[in-house]
């Protein structure tokens, strides 16, 4: 299994290519630099009584492994790699905004269930929508992994290690899927543009619960370059 997870889940690559397929390729031009997006989902686990307060979830009854996963904009997943001074990841307002990964303005609308309405945006929304399109890649690829595999909502009673191991070879398969082209009801159905899909177990923090992570300069950088994506997306390039 390990063999086959090196070559079905492997580090993005830094080559920035508009032409992979996948929707929103203008918008992936604007965000120059980003190589994917990430987020964290629940997986339930199956354990012993004397070891479930470590996975116990926000329910009463509920013990899961917090899964941090990144996906490309092909809906493929990949390792957690050592990124580049220019590159970046997109993520959700439950992560430090700081070099490395953009984060979306807080106290402005984020989700893009809250962009339905037409009416004109200011420039912070205007990035927020763009932003939350791009990041619903790693929802709608959580949606496929758990619609394929339903055993990753309610786990079997094997091992630890077993529900680790299981776990990873969802992932491996979905990737297998994917990079094969083969005909896929469940990619067909998430791959549409409209598809909205929210992980409701991610914890939204406050800005004060976000450690803090990165130099000055470092959240400075993030900031700016933000900045300037959403004056470009303002001005229309979008």
């Amino acid at each position: 299994m390990m063999l086959f997870a090196k070559d079905m889940i492997v580090p993005t690559s830094f080559n920035l290519n508009p032409n992979i397929p996948g929707h929103n390729k203008r918008l992936r031009r604007v965000f120059r630099g980003e190589v994917g997006t990430l987020d964290g989902t629940l997986i339930h686990v199956v354990l012993p009584t004397k070891e479930q307060d470590l996975y116990r979830g926000k329910g009463k009854w509920g013990r899961y492994q917090n899964i941090l996963a990144i996906c490309d904009f092909n809906m493929i997943f990949t390792f957690i790699g050592q990124l580049g001074r220019e590159k970046y990841y997109l993520c959700d307002a439950a992560y430090a905004h700081t070099r490395g990964f953009m984060a979306p303005y807080r106290n402005v609308s984020y989700l893009l269930r809250d962009f339905r309405r037409r009416r004109a945006l200011t420039n912070k929304e205007k990035f927020n929508h763009a932003h939350a399109k791009l990041r619903n890649y790693i929802e709608r690829s959580f949606g496929v992994l758990k619609a394929r595999f339903p055993i990753l909502k309610r786990m079997a009673p094997f091992s630890l290690e077993a529900q680790r191991n299981l776990t990873v070879a969802c992932f491996e398969l979905q990737n297998f899927i994917r990079k094969e082209g083969l005909s896929d009801e469940l990619f067909e159905q998430y791959d549409q543009p409209d598809v909205l899909f929210r992980n409701t177990h991610v914890h939204v923090a406050d800005e004060d619960e976000i450690e803090a992570h990165g130099t000055a300069s470092d959240c400075e950088y993030m900031t700016q370059l933000r900045d300037e994506i959403a004056e470009q997306l303002m001005q229309g390039a979008e």
